[in-house]
């Protein structure tokens, strides 16, 4: 496949997410549990961060025992990382900022990827090599909503999945942008939910995020 159409496939699965928690676990057994909490809440799609040792082990074991669920590698930061992510099942790249030498393994990469950048100079660079849909972060701190509205004329092709300070309270605004395809957050899989093994409140507010999504895009 080109870089276009795994683009294409990209967006295809952000689209169908809406909102993409982003998880980060310590063993295999909250990653069990909060990938199950989740999917019974009604998002079906995670990213699942390489912040810690087990990750890339869950990442397989999530991919073995979960099918129904659609797993991206996150905080994606080395060519290392990126191969035993693709290695391990993962169903997609994100990555919370892209350098050239990432950027340009990343387009000849297998499975569809969502590069991260915070600038539009990032985000240009991104587009020469033939990205399409990128993730913007840390959303709220290089301006949010206003950053968002600014690249829609100039950047009109490209679609936007913004990561990093979006909370349950403002999640529709940000879907409600023409230019965002999905949005990344951790709210609905804060640490100490999943420390203290209260994989109901998770479901919970997966669902109050599912009905957000649904809400928006009259799904």
């Amino acid at each position: 496949m080109t870089i276009a159409q795994h683009q294409q496939k990209a967006e295809q699965l952000l689209r169908a997410a809406g909102i993409l928690p982003v998880v980060t676990v310590h063993t295999l057994d909250e990653a069990r549990k909060v990938s199950a909490a989740l999917l019974k809440g009604g998002l079906p799609a995670i990213e699942l961060t390489l912040r810690t040792p087990v990750a890339m082990e869950a990442l397989a074991m999530l991919k073995k025992e979960l099918p129904d669920i659609v797993i991206g590698a996150g905080t994606v930061l080395t060519v290392e990382q990126m191969e035993q992510s693709i290695a391990a099942g993962a169903d997609f790249l994100v990555t919370p900022g892209t350098p050239a030498e990432m950027a340009d393994a990343l387009a000849k990469a297998p499975i569809p990827v969502v590069p991260g950048a915070a600038t539009p100079t990032e985000l240009l660079s991104l587009m020469a090599r033939g990205f399409r849909v990128c993730k913007l972060f840390p959303a709220s701190a290089v301006g949010g909503l206003a950053m968002l509205k600014g690249l829609a004329g100039p950047l009109s092709d490209l679609k936007i999945c913004p990561t990093g300070g979006i909370t349950e309270d403002n999640a529709a605004d940000y879907l409600s942008q023409p230019n965002v395809v999905c949005i990344g957050g951790s709210w609905m899989v804060p640490k100490n939910w999943i420390e203290a093994g209260e994989w109901d409140k998770v479901t919970a507010s997966s669902a109050k995020a599912a009905a957000i999504v649904a809400e928006v895009r009259g799904a």
